[in-house]
């Protein structure tokens, strides 16, 4: 019996040491707060592979760590393998294949910025601001925006149709649209000569010669009898900025341009605008719509806030941020991280909130291809008719000429 009294007195005396130093850890767990360090995730990492329950390589672990870096980004910045890279080198050259849409978070809910002209997206009848509510008949949230951007790019590299269950702004109803990707030619400039001298351009994106067409597209107007023109930037979904302000410059003869702040100190910049410009005297209208972000706002906010142009339209879809393609040490990947807040020649951030045109036309949610019915579909007179913006634009050149 005493044999048996000693043998629970040791089992409780251990338990209760046990419990003692399990408290002891618990308490200087809490004031010791260990300084999170490269080595400690890679102590992770292979303790993971090799410790887990079910195998899991160290590639997939590296993947994953990446993805939580970012997630702790916002929506525009993600890393880049080899072949997202080159497409983006593609597309500021004018060329791309997918489906042609542009997509970001907007009050909580997976956004449609704008649909590429000519992309399977706009011929599909997608339009900005349309919301993703499923992607192939699963329902997606914000916080799964990476998780969109990944199906997308894995169905559009192994060229494979995409199901999208839609909606439009403030309305609950849902459409489908089946996307098949497809090579999409960019032509960011193009444009047209319409009645009583009015110019009219359609800039939709910002590439790598953006500036260099819009250049000699104006070159050749400089001998007509011109009263006016008109610069489309709806369903403009931004691009490279030196192409935005090196266009405003291009009409602007004095002024800021933008202002770039960020953390490191190339990120920090003013632009302003240099004395030559063309068509200085001419009276000039910019269209825009909730398809109209970044550096298309960049454009539309320096010409307005420099009085330089009259912007027609709807609100803008507010993107205040700035990009920028950071190699990253393995051949052929890169990172595309936000790095910089802009700001307006006033001094504001429109980022979520977007630039309001001078003279509103509600209702605009029209498709680029929509935008554009003057060119190469009808004659300009009859097109122009039919496009409530460019009507207002003409009347407004007209009156101000």
């Amino acid at each position: 019996m005493s044999q048996l009294i000693r043998y629970f007195t040791c089992v409780a005396f251990g338990l209760t040491l046990g419990l003692s130093i399990t408290l002891f850890g618990h308490e200087n767990a809490k004031e010791y707060q260990p300084k999170v360090s490269y080595p400690l995730l890679i102590d992770i990492i292979s303790t993971v592979e090799t410790y887990y329950v079910d195998k899991i390589s160290q590639e997939e672990l590296i993947q994953a760590a990446i993805e939580g870096v970012f997630s702790k980004l916002d929506p525009y910045s993600n890393f880049l393998d080899s072949q997202a890279f080159s497409d983006i080198k593609d597309a500021n050259k004018g060329e791309y294949f997918g489906f042609g849409i542009e997509i970001a978070t907007e009050q909580n809910q997976v956004t449609i910025i704008s649909p590429f002209p000519h992309s399977p997206a706009a011929n599909a009848g997608i339009q900005p601001g349309d919301r993703i509510v499923k992607v192939n008949n699963e329902t997606v949230t914000a916080k799964q925006l990476d998780n969109v951007l990944e199906e997308i790019k894995f169905h559009s590299k192994h060229n494979l149709a995409i199901n999208l269950s839609l909606s439009r702004a403030n309305s609950e109803a849902l459409f489908d649209v089946t996307l098949t990707p497809s090579l999409i030619d960019v032509n960011s400039v193009e444009a047209e000569l319409l009645a009583n001298g009015i110019g009219y351009i359609k800039l939709s994106s910002f590439q790598d010669d953006t500036t260099e067409d819009l250049i000699k597209q104006l070159t050749q107007w400089q001998n007509e009898p011109m009263t006016g023109l008109i610069l489309d930037l709806r369903n403009n979904p931004g691009g490279l900025l030196d192409q935005a302000i090196k266009i405003a410059d291009i009409f602007l003869a004095k002024g800021r341009i933008v202002s770039t702040r960020g953390r490191f100190f190339d990120a920090n910049s003013d632009y302003f605008a240099s004395p030559q410009t063309i068509f200085s005297k001419l009276p000039l209208t910019v269209l825009i719509n909730k398809g109209s972000a970044s550096a298309s706002e960049v454009l539309a906010a320096a010409l307005q806030e420099n009085q330089r142009a009259t912007l027609i339209g709807e609100k803008s879809f507010g993107k205040g941020t700035v990009q920028s393609l950071i190699p990253t040490l393995i051949e052929g990947n890169a990172i595309k991280l936000t790095i910089a807040h802009y700001t307006t020649p006033k001094g504001r951030d429109i980022h979520a909130i977007g630039i309001k045109p001078d003279i509103n036309i509600t209702g605009e949610t029209m498709t680029a291809e929509q935008s554009m019915p003057i060119i190469d579909e009808q004659p300009p007179h009859d097109g122009a008719a039919h496009d409530r913006a460019i009507e207002s634009a003409i009347s407004w050149i007209k009156t101000n000429s």
